[in-house]
């Protein structure tokens, strides 16, 4: 194994390597961390449609006054994954990753003390600024270390953390916002994640991909490859990445690349169907439940049900997309 990954110049290449080893502890602390990253990603993104009934009630506002306000954190995601993508490739995943948690856990607290609706609608969409910039960074770190015959299941794994967190909203919802009311929710929603940003500081490494393309000491690429994958790699003095994408001169041009153009916009149109729908249930459901006669805490617990079945889903997805044509499925 060691002799076909390294060439006579003493060349590894990093996606091969990852590729003929087997899933390591350390593998598992990546789809870990990133699992929570994104679980908790969920909550926060979910628990302003979870306290709209509280809230309502609480400020004696109109539901139609709340539109802004929902909406706000979704725009600001919708803009942190834009700039996420190319920044991280700039500085670091690892350091995107780090910061956007920090930045939404700090902005989510920030949001438990807004006086006014208009605070509210700002503080959620610097919230969404944060959510969008650490869920597709997640994505990719995870994508990165998994071995490619088990890549699409360990991948929709780590995502099922964004539904599942999205569920223990309602749950956790449910439980306390009858006794310490809406504010506890958005600030255990901030405490969180920034417990979770110090602890992605001290564990999580580095892409080994970005690492490679940005020239790091081979000593400090030997030294991570050999805690995950448990390969010896002291001979090796040089890296390659085998999956070359097309030259291009930014992140957008590579996907709209003419072998990647269609691929991508399909992704897209399906992506923004789905989440059509699941923000716009999770946002708008406790509110109508509540109209409808059941009390806060059922609206919520009701509501979870919804991203729950979405994790389940997610799950099965993967495992059928790595036996089976991932096109099709």
């Amino acid at each position: 194994m060691h002799q076909s990954l390294q060439s006579k110049a003493g060349v590894v290449d990093v996606q091969a390597l990852i590729d003929g080893q087997r899933f390591t502890g350390y593998q598992w602390l990546i789809l870990v961390l990133c699992f929570l990253v994104v679980a908790v990603d969920g909550f926060d993104t979910a628990a302003i449609g979870y306290i709209a009934p509280a809230l309502v009630q609480d400020w004696g506002i109109e539901k139609s006054a709340l539109g802004p306000v929902m909406s706000a954190a979704l725009f600001g995601l919708a803009f942190g994954a834009i700039f996420a993508g190319p920044l991280a490739d700039r500085i670091g995943r690892k350091k995107v990753l780090v910061l956007s948690v920090f930045f939404f856990g700090a902005c989510s607290l920030a949001t438990a003390f807004a006086p006014t609706l208009g605070w509210l609608t700002v503080l959620r969409f610097l919230t969404g600024l944060g959510l969008g910039a650490a869920m597709p960074n997640a994505v990719t770190l995870t994508a990165e270390f998994a071995p490619q015959r088990r890549r699409a299941v360990l991948v929709n794994t780590m995502f099922c953390g964004f539904p599942l967190g999205s569920a223990a909203g309602g749950f956790v919802a449910a439980a306390m916002i009858p006794h310490f009311g809406w504010h506890s929710v958005l600030l255990l929603g901030g405490i969180v994640p920034l417990a979770l940003a110090l602890l992605l500081v001290v564990l999580l490494p580095e892409s080994v991909r970005y690492m490679v393309l940005r020239n790091y000491p081979a000593g400090q690429i030997r030294q991570l490859l050999r805690r995950v994958t448990g390969a010896d790699v002291a001979g090796a003095n040089a890296f390659s990445i085998g999956e070359q994408a097309p030259a291009t001169r930014s992140a957008v041009g590579t996907v709209l690349a003419p072998g990647y153009r269609l691929g991508s916009a399909m992704l897209w149109c399906t992506y923004f169907m789905g989440l059509v729908i699941f923000y716009l249930l999770t946002s708008w459901m406790p509110t109508l439940m509540k109209d409808a006669g059941f009390s806060i805490q059922h609206a919520s617990f009701l509501t979870a049900l919804f991203p729950l079945g979405g994790g389940i889903g997610t799950i099965a997805a993967g495992w059928f997309m790595d036996r089976f044509n991932p096109n099709k499925v």
